[in-house]
């Protein structure tokens, strides 16, 4: 079932129905993964909500403009379809959302809950018509799910052999070139030397089969995306805690090939020897970062920007979500950032593309997860602690 945020508008016994839906279905994370669940998403104005989330304080470059997609609680990680459909995993919630914007008006219609009743289902990714989810320890798959969306089939179990650890547990996931799932395995520590899988990236087939580790040394990663003309991994990986405000960065991989190691815990961000784990270890035997990203902003979703709307110099940059320190004594992060690429390839060092989420160097009004470009040529960014997604476009 949906609620179509349009219809809202014309009920005066909008808060009557509201509470009634509530009632009517409670949040309970021991609920049977795959039951629906109803969301509501009460429909406001663009100005109301322009307001509500303070958008006057984001700055962006001169032609972008920001407003908000759509309202939804703890908004993750995304992935769309060929149709357009926007599915949004979460981390806090339990729920599995699919958002439409059936009239093309740059804001969302309806809001359906997929799934639900799954552990931390940060991960979505889409092939083939079915929706991939990654929890904690197991991936789904829900077939079909396009004609479905009001009705959603239970998900199935493609894969149920990733670590159940929570720390550094909830995945993001992408389908590569190759047709392959790449599914992140983070370290279940700060610091520590685990043993497979761990502080890995993998990948497996569709149907679950032909688990192998793709790539090692990689802490964190919850952010990865191929090169639109090389077809190349490229990733975030988040740097370590507990060395001090300034190091290590977090960092920005490129992955050719199967096989590399990018260093953890022995060596973080290409030359810093890790003070317990790095004793009789050589940073120069690890894959460097491409870019070193700034210590403790939390670097997690990024795309490259294949749209035609922004101005050419955007063409095939790397957007970045930083979602903001957490331990630092001064915060940093909170931003999206964009590092540029020229024609030989070479990235350009990141620089703030849309910032503000910060106030007074202590306020928090958000907190970037990540980004994702639509057909139209926009790029969404979800925001977790305020539980929205929002849409930047560009006017000439």
């Amino acid at each position: 079932m949906f609620f179509s945020i349009s219809s809202l508008k014309n009920f005066a016994t909008l808060s009557i129905a509201l509470v009634s839906v509530a009632q009517m279905y409670s949040c309970d994370n021991n609920t049977t993964p795959g039951i629906k669940r109803e969301d509501v998403t009460i429909s406001q104005n663009d100005d109301q909500l322009f307001k509500k989330y303070n958008l006057d304080k984001i700055k962006l470059p001169p032609g972008f403009k920001i407003s908000v997609y759509a309202e939804a609680d703890n908004a993750r990680s995304m992935c769309v379809s060929s149709n357009g459909t926007l599915f949004v995993g979460t981390r806090g919630g339990n729920k599995v959302l699919a958002i439409t914007d059936e009239n093309h008006d740059g804001k969302a219609d309806k809001v359906y809950v997929v799934a639900s009743g799954l552990n931390t289902p940060n991960g979505v990714a889409f092939k083939d018509g079915n929706l991939f989810i990654g929890t904690i320890s197991t991936i789904y798959r829900l077939d079909n799910i396009e004609s479905k969306l009001s009705n959603p089939p239970a998900p199935r179990v493609v894969y149920d052999k990733y670590p159940a650890d929570k720390h550094h547990g909830p995945k993001f996931i992408a389908f590569g070139p190759d047709g392959k799932l790449y599914v992140p395995v983070g370290a279940p520590c700060n610091i520590c030397e685990p043993g497979t899988p761990y502080a890995s990236m993998t990948r497996i087939n569709p149907d679950g089969t032909g688990f192998e580790i793709f790539a090692k040394g990689i802490r964190n990663s919850v952010g990865f995306a191929w090169h639109p003309l090389t077809k190349q991994l490229w990733f975030t990986d988040n740097g370590r805690d507990m060395l001090g405000d300034d190091i290590p960065g977090d960092e920005l991989n490129n992955a050719p090939q199967a096989g590399m190691n990018f260093g953890y815990p022995y060596c973080h961000q290409g030359d810093i020897l890790d003070p317990e784990f790095g004793k009789g270890k050589n940073c120069s035997d690890y894959t460097p970062p491409v870019k070193r990203l700034g210590a403790h902003v939390a670097s997690l979703g990024m795309r490259f920007y294949t749209g035609n709307i922004f101005p050419a110099e955007y063409k095939n940059s790397i957007f970045i979500a930083e979602h903001g320190s957490w331990n630092r004594s001064v915060p940093v992060g909170y931003r999206v950032v964009v590092g540029k690429m020229d024609a030989t390839g070479n990235v350009s060092d990141p620089v703030p593309f849309a910032e503000g989420w910060l106030q007074n160097a202590t306020d928090v009004n958000g907190r970037p997860v990540d980004v994702q470009v639509l057909g139209d040529g926009s790029m969404l960014v979800s925001d977790d602690y305020k539980g929205v997604i929002y849409r930047i476009t560009y006017i000439p």
